[in-house]
């Protein structure tokens, strides 16, 4: 191609293409429900904004953080190193440093605003709410602008890059922040971001000229030097086993990922804790169940890397020599990878948890909470509401590992049409989730429908379940990968969680309305085992392909 912005165009449709065409999917779909099934000028209530959140807000936030991974190259990346994370195949080509650094930033300005505008238009939005014109997509636009100089900029020590991102982009926010804190009118607040993007595109091209001649600083030494001043002269630093520096190698490669975009996104979020007050609890809980699905969710765009074996090798779908000739076994090496992803979703739940209160005191809207949770101990009692929120924040916490490891399988079959379909069917039913999901809340013949056959439905899922993991469990022990030993254990552990849990619902819902196989059946689906158990599989193959 002789034009640089076709050459950086192709790149990306090319490789992610089947994602964009999800989400135009999904906004055909908004705007035909908009235009031709309601009512001209049609809102929604704020006491029904659920509808709102379903339709709007999730896939709202999910496709913005998809095409904030697109155009900053994060699915390909890795946001703990110290190289900058723009391709280094990129830096071939015969183009300009301000071409590459410029047309990325111009595409993912562009969609941003594109996206805004379509949901402005297209969206269905609460009953008395003001919806600028402007300004939203001008912050879109920043905010990716600045999140690609700042992960495209080498850095002289490893993680720097997440705090350094973290702490510059919540300072915009906060300015952002304060502007609708002082209701600034839209011409101000346009005068504030429109400024943002080009001197991030200047910060940005310095970024990526360092980066394509290979100006990668280095400050390790300098903490080096202190720390083996004080080791023993006759000490020796090891790992304990193969599995040990197998866990620390994967944590180095993929450990902060999940929490780095856990960390990025948390302050803007909860920045809008600030735009509400006391008579608005709808909102204030709608945000903050947007703060905790926001792990779960990243967790769907953080297991892309982790299931990648380098995100530098030429067959990125491969297994690397490096992997494939280690001394350990492939069912060592998944768990490894496993311990990895514990310790990831720690980490970024540690950040949640932390970012909520400070919020909710900062902005003055702990009291809404404070008084809804004591409405929901009047209601269910004490013990009860304590068990059902330990069970909301241990469902979310299991929701964001189960998302890092669940799709382990596809990721190391090596088959790249595998990878990009589930890709694909991902966002298709992110997409389509929403207007289903409200379609069914304004129709009581179909709720009436689907609860009557929700038990066959989940009958069904359960029997597939069982007879794929029956199929893996007799692949897995004819094939030596692992023994009959663990086979047993892992069953018995599994058991012993889905009892667990079906004993915990049981008691925090008991009643007649909800029938006891029921929570059988939802217990045995919520617990992984098939897609997790398939995973020494798909890498024992593409290892030795």
């Amino acid at each position: 191609m002789r034009s640089p912005a076709l050459a950086i165009a192709w790149e990306f449709r090319q490789r992610h293409r089947w994602g964009l065409i999800a989400v135009a999917g999904y906004l055909f779909v908004v705007a035909t429900i908009k235009l031709l099934i309601l009512e001209p000028g049609q809102r929604v209530n704020l006491d029904d904004a659920r509808g709102f959140a379903i339709v709007v807000v999730v896939p709202l936030t999910a496709t913005f953080v998809y095409f904030l991974a697109v155009f900053t190259f994060g699915l390909s990346g890795d946001l703990a190193a110290r190289q900058s994370m723009y391709p280094a195949r990129m830096f071939a080509l015969p183009v300009t440093t301000a071409a590459l650094a410029g047309w990325p930033m111009l595409y993912g300005s562009a969609v941003m605003a594109i996206l805004w505008m379509a949901t402005r238009l297209f969206a269905l939005w609460p009953s008395g709410f003001d919806v600028p014109v402007i300004w939203p997509a001008l912050l879109a636009a920043a905010l990716l602008a600045w999140t690609q100089a700042l992960t495209w900029m080498p850095y002289g020590l490893p993680g720097l890059r997440v705090v350094v991102s973290v702490l510059c982009l919540a300072v915009m926010d906060t300015v952002v922040l304060l502007a609708i804190q002082f209701k600034a009118p839209e011409p101000v607040m346009v005068a504030i971001l429109a400024p943002l993007t080009p001197i991030a595109y200047l910060v940005a091209r310095f970024a990526v000229a360092r980066a394509r001649r290979g100006d990668v600083p280095d400050w390790r030494p300098m903490f080096v030097r202190r720390q083996i001043a004080q080791v023993p002269p006759n000490r020796q630093e090891h790992f304990a086993s193969p599995a040990h520096a197998q866990m620390w190698f994967e944590w180095r490669r993929h450990g902060w990922t999940l929490p780095a975009w856990v960390g990025i996104l948390l302050p803007f979020e909860l920045a809008l804790l600030f735009a509400t007050d006391n008579n608005t609890p709808v909102l204030v809980f709608l945000i903050l169940l947007g703060v905790l699905l926001t792990p779960p969710l990243m967790a769907a765009f953080a297991a892309a890397t982790v299931r990648k074996t380098s995100p530098s090798v030429s067959d990125s779908y491969g297994v690397t020599p490096f992997i494939a000739t280690r001394p350990m076994t492939s069912a060592a090496l998944i768990a490894a990878t496993l311990k990895m992803t514990i310790w990831s979703t720690l980490a970024a739940w540690l950040l949640v948890l932390v970012a909520i209160p400070l919020a909710l005191v900062l902005s003055d809207t702990g009291p809404v909470v404070i008084e809804r949770a004591r409405r929901l101990t009047e209601a269910v009692g004490t013990p009860r509401a304590v068990v059902f929120v330990l069970l909301l924040f241990s469902g979310v916490i299991a929701s964001t590992w189960k998302q890092l490891v669940q799709t382990l399988y596809i990721g190391l079959t090596g088959r790249e049409w595998v990878i990009r379909s589930s890709l694909f069917l991902a966002l298709v039913f992110l997409a389509i989730v929403g207007p289903v999901a409200q379609l069914i809340h304004d129709s009581r013949v179909l709720r009436v429908a689907l609860w009557n056959a929700m038990p066959w439905i989940l009958a069904a899922l359960v029997c597939s379940k069982i007879s794929a993991a029956s199929w893996i469990a007799t692949r897995l022990q004819s094939s030596g990968l692992l023994s009959d030993r663990t086979l047993v254990t892992g069953a018995a552990c599994w058991v012993v969680g889905v009892l667990g849990l079906y004993a915990l619902l049981g008691w925090l819902v008991s009643g007649p309305l909800i029938p006891r196989y029921f929570l059988v059946l939802v217990a045995i689906l919520a617990i992984p085992l098939a897609r997790l158990s398939a995973a020494p599989l798909a890498l024992a193959w593409n290892r030795h392909r």
